[in-house]
């Protein structure tokens, strides 16, 4: 649609795959530039796109006056900058996860958000995937009842030796590396949106693959993380367990189970097979959920591909993110939540280290 918010994105890679269609998609938004430091990848990712207007200068493009909302897609290093300048110069503000390289720059970017009076989010879109989002519904709707446990194990071979390797910067934690923060930072997003902060973790944050071979023959060392198991404490009462290891040769998916005294939710997801059962506990045992998967309000044909189930997440995302701009409320993850997950991750990290169970400060 033309005719709604001006949207800048700052990012070819995530930025054009997924937050270029979503923004297309969804009511109220009108991409009208994007930025990147490669003019190669630029030029690729805008006719990709169908946008004419591009940028190499971030800096200068966030202080557009003829844009009214930054997307920022862009390697981790860069959000904090990136976000700092654009709410500076009064831009409406959304940011792809992990929020920050610590939980520090997450709490400058949070206060800095607060004081501008912007809408500000963090892009944990898998809350709307249609595997997440009936469960979120049903545990809003108090399905559960009052809840006490939830477990989410997710498994890939992302990094097994038998898979081609990724980017250099995902095996180095300083570049944001990982994926405690780039798959268990929207698990932990997602538990705490149902379940309520955490305020105590346990983790065991471990590297199997210590060495990776890039496509052009450099040789890395990993100092970042392929398999992590978190034990939280929620603000609710209830505990959960979540884990995650990308070395697991052909494996790919998740599975959930949450337990309360009024009833039970069991799921699985991901790129294997996809099921969602609940039961109430007066019930003779768990029954196929029967509902229908939200969509987008503008009909949309997109091709197949890995992508495509972020896109329409994103896009029910961001309708739904639409009330914070005339000062609505919305369900759509703050930075305070961004600065929560981050929290979490160092709390990990330290737990980790011999730490034990690390307390989560509070929000804010």
């Amino acid at each position: 649609m033309t005719g709604g918010l001006r949207v800048g994105i700052v990012g070819t890679g995530w930025g054009s795959l997924v937050h270029a269609p979503a923004f297309t998609i969804a009511d109220g938004y009108d991409v009208t530039a994007i930025c990147a430091r490669d003019p190669g990848r630029l030029a690729k990712a805008a006719a990709a796109a169908g946008i004419d207007d591009t940028s190499t200068d971030w800096r200068s493009f966030v202080r557009r006056d003829d844009l009214d909302l930054i997307s920022v897609a862009t390697p981790v290093e860069l959000h904090h900058p990136v976000v700092l300048a654009a709410l500076a110069a009064g831009r409406h503000v959304l940011c792809e996860k992990p929020l920050a390289l610590t939980a520090e720059q997450a709490r400058q970017m949070m206060d800095a958000a607060a004081a501008s009076g912007r809408a500000t989010a963090t892009c944990f879109e898998l809350r709307w995937t249609s595997e997440r989002l009936p469960i979120w519904d049903l545990v809003r709707d108090g399905y559960l009842g009052r809840p006490y446990f939830s477990r989410l194990a997710q498994s890939a071979s992302y990094w097994h030796p038998s898979h081609r390797p990724q980017a250099g910067w995902m095996y180095d934690v300083a570049q944001g590396g990982g994926y405690l923060a780039g798959m268990l930072s929207h698990d932990i997003d997602w538990i705490a949106a149902m379940f309520g902060p955490p305020t105590a973790v346990c983790a065991d944050v471990g590297t199997s693959i210590e060495q990776v071979t890039l496509p052009d023959g450099t040789t890395v060392e990993v100092t970042a993380d392929d398999t992590t198991a978190l034990l939280l404490r929620l603000s609710s009462g209830a505990r959960a367990e979540i884990s995650a290891s990308v070395v697991g040769a052909h494996t790919a998916g998740w599975r959930f189970e949450a337990f309360g005294a009024e009833g039970t939710i069991v799921a699985t997801g991901g790129r294997g097979a996809r099921s969602l059962s609940a039961g109430r506990a007066a019930d003779d045992g768990l029954a196929a959920w029967s509902g229908q998967p939200r969509l987008p309000r503008n009909p949309v044909d997109l091709p197949a591909r890995g992508a495509t189930s972020m896109i329409i997440a994103m896009a029910l995302m961001l309708e739904d993110w639409l009330p914070a701009f005339s000062g609505g409320q919305t369900t759509v993850p703050s930075f305070r939540d961004g600065w929560l997950v981050q929290s979490v991750i160092e709390a990990a990290r330290v737990s980790s280290a011999g730490g034990g169970w690390v307390s989560i400060p509070a929000p804010a």
